[in-house]
Parts: structure tokens; C-alpha cells; sequence
């Protein structure tokens, strides 16, 4: 069974950030999206085995990603 969460992909002046909101503390950080996708990836199994090692109920995804398109005021 797989689990599908939301991630959030952000770019900084020098590398890439990702992070879960359905899971707390998870993270990862990398200089390319592409690394940064692998590492989030193994972040969340991580997390998902700690969690259920510790006896902590694992949250179904409760976030939902969309976009929103808006024209700026001028």
C-alpha cells in the first residue's frame, strides 16, 4: 500500500528545500530539485518507520496541492 503526501518544493539562492506538512520535522535539503526529490522521498519512509517504531499513529495526507493563478495588482 502507498501513501501519497503533499510536498512543498522551495528554491533557495543556492540550493533546494522540501518539506511535508501532513509530517511535521520532515525535511530535506539538496543543491538540485532533482536531488532534493530523492532525498525527501527517503526522508518520509524514514520518518513513516520511526513513527510506527515509536508507537505513533502514522496521519493520512491531509493537505491537497493546488495552484491558484492571480493577476498582480499594477
Amino acid at each position: 500500500m502507498s501513501i501519497r503526501y503533499a510536498v512543498v518544493f522551495e528554491k533557495g539562492p543556492t540550493s533546494w528545500g522540501a518539506s511535508v506538512p501532513d509530517l511535521p520535522g520532515c525535511i530535506a535539503v539538496a543543491k538540485s530539485r532533482e536531488e532534493v526529490e530523492v532525498l525527501i522521498r527517503e526522508a518520509i519512509e524514514g520518518h513513516l518507520v520511526a513513527m510506527r517504531e515509536c508507537g505513533i499513529p502514522v496521519p493520512a495526507p491531509a493537505h491537497v496541492v493546488g495552484e491558484v493563478e492571480v493577476t498582480p495588482a499594477a
